[in-house]
């Protein structure tokens, strides 16, 4: 990108309010994530895909926690790290602080980091920064670098990626690097464990002997001026800001708060100052007619740019001529022009013509291995409950006596429950499994990279594209996801969107509706639900951009290309595992506790009908006479019976209770296996058969889709609620139930006439 370019963007990123109140409204406990005790505190920082969570996974292992930094909706993984040194026997606190590019922020994401760094009020500041740099992409990380050393905070440098820069030809000299910046750098391989020692050496070292780093040179020009307005905001304002750090916002028109205005009259004389009065004249500085810059070397041509005239320009063209004077020093580039393997494949993977195909065939393979894969371990948990673990239970309320209404709530409700939920495991650890891999092996980046075309038919950036991914396996981390776009509406937008994202747990209903109708072509029927999911995506957000986000500016992508790499086996694992466990919190206690519900519901008679508490048939119950009021909406979709309605209900609840719910109205076993469905299989062709007049496939899919879109569940809703607020939300919600219905009607009616 250009200079020209970059500036821009800088220059359209200061107009956000700076530290003047959180960026987002608290939503959980402060204590959640909030550094405890006199531990010292590490933070890990630097641009997103340099390797930074991978290096915080392998200092601190399992003894990690997410959540949200205090008054802020921004989430923060924070662990304990033990490095081999008798002086912090219980450890530092490492803090994996969001990737950003800039202290210049543009997501709440990076106000929290910027925040962190040059407020000196804050009490989690932390003690020692470990600015983890990308060895082979060294001129951006070096320019994000030389505003962390403005900040004044003991930084240690961790260099990753350096087996990547040898493959493309880099020599990056560690300590070559480290003479030029004046502060240590430890060159590491964490998926490897290389260099973990040496880095924790060099950070014990620097909290034993803190002292502030070098900043980086600027220019004698720029330097006078920086250094006269140092002195000056450090009089009165130095105790809250780094006092460079300021006095370089303030040259650059930065809006920082309680700032005298007579200081930023100051600021802006300095800034007309550095001006020069022949810009022609100053840009022949910029590039000698050989094409080197006055150091002698040759820059990137993605750095050449004639300056323009602001000093936010000025300040920008003196960093990265820093950074190439830093590469000459530590970086011999005479083998690096050989195409590498990464820039192979990205030929194929990122060409418009095969990317979306080649994008589609790998989330086809992903969702189909799936719903194949899961199938023995599923069989081996239902056996396991329905053998040792319902005999033991039975036992257990047969020694105590227990009357049958206690016996019905824990076998059909809280063991069913139980039961339900162990079903997923196999589904959701599978797809996460997947997915961490194709993130792991950079991929993922290619695949917002591709769909970026698409995502600018509604008007997004093809950042946005990333929240959408995690909403396949969760809407509600999806919807936190949202938070690394810059643009409030953009945001708006996105969060609007997001429940048309067909999640995991819709997955196992359409599983085993595909499973039981489907047969073979199953995978293909999942399948064409998440593609439809794609087209509701893009067909609702194009509505809502003519109609409520009229006024949305067009964003370009900034996004990292990382190198392909071969996944590991622990960063796989641990993101796996850390999705699963957060699954398993939000959906568990809801599938149990909808369960339990629904059969407490059940076991109410419906105004004084058949039978006592706990024996009056489902039907009869005030849960079946609820049903049975909503199911005729349901007629012209093919599917108007009350055992369908009644899974529906509880699907508003909790996607993941639709199939206990079915096998509860239909007072059948739960199948173990969504595959081989059973006597519910039996049950639901029937019900369809009945309900669709003959037309069978046609109903089957118009209840998927009505599935598909409609509300995803009350803790997206909350989510929803504490991202885009209630009005947005209630709106959302109402579109949602229309779109369900008016879509399920025409697969219906229309699938009526050609089958």
């Amino acid at each position: 990108m250009a200079l020209q370019d970059r500036a821009a963007g800088l220059r359209r990123a200061t107009r956000a309010t700076m530290l003047e109140k959180p960026c987002c409204d608290p939503v959980e406990d402060a204590g959640d994530v909030a550094v405890r005790g006199e531990v010292p505190r590490v933070a890990l920082v630097g641009n997103p895909n340099v390797g930074k969570s991978t290096l915080f996974n392998a200092l601190t292992g399992a003894r990690q926690h997410v959540g949200n930094w205090p008054g802020k909706t921004v989430h923060v993984a924070r662990g304990t790290w033990r490095p081999d040194s008798t002086a912090y026997t219980d450890g530092l606190t490492l803090i994996d602080l969001p990737g950003t590019y800039s202290l210049v922020p543009r997501s709440p994401d990076e106000e929290l980091t910027r925040d962190l760094l040059v407020d000196h009020g804050l009490d989690d500041r932390p003690e020692v920064v470990v600015v983890t740099v990308d060895a082979a992409n060294l001129a951006r990380n070096l320019y994000f670098l030389s505003q962390v050393l403005d900040t004044g905070v003991p930084v240690v440098v961790a260099l990753t990626m350096v087996d990547v820069a040898r493959a493309r030809g880099l020599k990056v000299s560690a300590e070559s690097l480290a003479d030029a910046l004046g502060t240590p750098v430890v060159a590491v391989l964490p998926h490897q464990g290389q260099g973990l020692d040496d880095l924790a050496d060099a950070v014990c070292a620097m909290l034993a002997d803190p002292r502030p780093p070098r900043p980086a040179d600027l220019g004698s020009a720029l330097e006078e001026e920086t250094a006269a307005l140092t002195s000056l905001v450090a009089v009165g304002l130095g105790e809250r800001y780094a006092p460079r750090w300021l006095a370089l916002a303030l040259l650059c028109g930065e809006p920082v708060p309680t700032v005298p205005e007579e200081l930023r009259e100051q600021a802006r004389e300095a800034g007309r100052r550095l001006l020069p009065a022949d810009p022609e004249s100053a840009a022949s500085k910029s590039t000698t007619p050989d094409g080197t810059v006055p150091d002698g070397t040759v820059p990137d041509t993605d750095f050449v740019e004639l300056p323009e005239d602001d000093p936010e320009t000025l300040v920008a063209e003196a960093r990265y001529a820093w950074a190439h004077r830093v590469l000459a020093v530590a970086v011999d580039r005479r083998a690096a022009d050989r195409p590498t393997l990464t820039d192979r494949v990205d030929r194929v993977l990122t060409s418009r013509w095969l990317g979306i195909p080649v994008f589609l065939a790998v989330m086809w393979g992903v969702f189909t291995a799936t719903t194949t894969l899961a199938v023995p371990l599923q069989d081996g948990l239902q056996a396991l409950l329905d053998g040792p673990v319902n005999r033991a239970a039975t036992a257990a309320l047969e020694a105590v006596h227990a009357p049958g209404w206690l016996s019905g709530l824990v076998l059909n409700g809280l063991v069913g429950g139980v039961g339900q939920l162990l079903t997923f495991i196999p589904l959701m650890a599978i797809m996460f499994v997947l997915l961490a891999l194709l993130e792991d092996s950079g991929y993922m980046a290619r695949a917002a990279f591709v769909v970026d075309r698409v995502m600018r038919l509604i008007g997004l950036p093809g950042r946005a594209f990333l929240p959408l991914i995690v909403g396949f396996g969760c809407n509600v981390p999806a919807l936190a996801g949202t938070r690394i776009l810059a643009h409030r509406g953009h945001r708006l937008l996105v969060g609007m969107l997001i429940p048309y994202v067909t999640c995991s747990a819709r997955l196992t209903v359409y599983v085993l509706l595909a499973s039981v109708f489907f047969g073979s072509r199953a995978g293909t029927a999942v399948f064409a639900m998440y593609v439809l999911s794609i087209l509701l995506v893009i067909g609702i957000g194009r509505l809502l951009r003519r109609v409520l986000f009229r006024d949305l500016a067009d964003e370009p992508l900034v996004l990292e290309l990382p190198p392909y790499r071969r996944p590991t086996a622990r960063v796989v694992g641990m993101q796996s595992w850390q999705k699963l466990s957060a699954f398993l919190r939000t959906a568990g206690g809801v599938i149990v506790a909808t369960v339990a519900a629904v059969w407490l519901l059940s076991a109410i008679p419906l105004g004084g009908g058949q039978g006592g508490f706990g024996k009056v048939p489902l039907e009869h119950s005030v849960f079946g006479g609820t049903a049975r009021t909503v199911a005729p909406a349901f007629e012209p979709a093919g599917f108007g019976d009350w055992h369908s309605s009644a899974s529906l209900i509880t699907g508003f609840v909790a996607k993941e209770a639709v199939v206990s719910t079915m096998a509860q109205t239909y007072e059948v076993q739960q199948p173990g296996d969504n595959h081989h469905a059973g006597s519910l299989g039996t049950a639901l062709r029937s019900t369809f058969d009945r309900t669709s007049h003959g037309h069978t496939v046609p109903a089957v899919l118009a209840f998927m889709v009505f599935l598909l879109a409609y509300t995803p569940c009350m803790a997206t809703l909350a989510a929803q609620r504490a991202e885009i607020g209630m009005r947005l939300t209630l709106l959302g919600t109402g579109i949602q139930l229309a779109v369900a219905w008016l879509l399920a009607v025409a697969v219906y009616q229309i699938g009526a006439l050609l089958w």
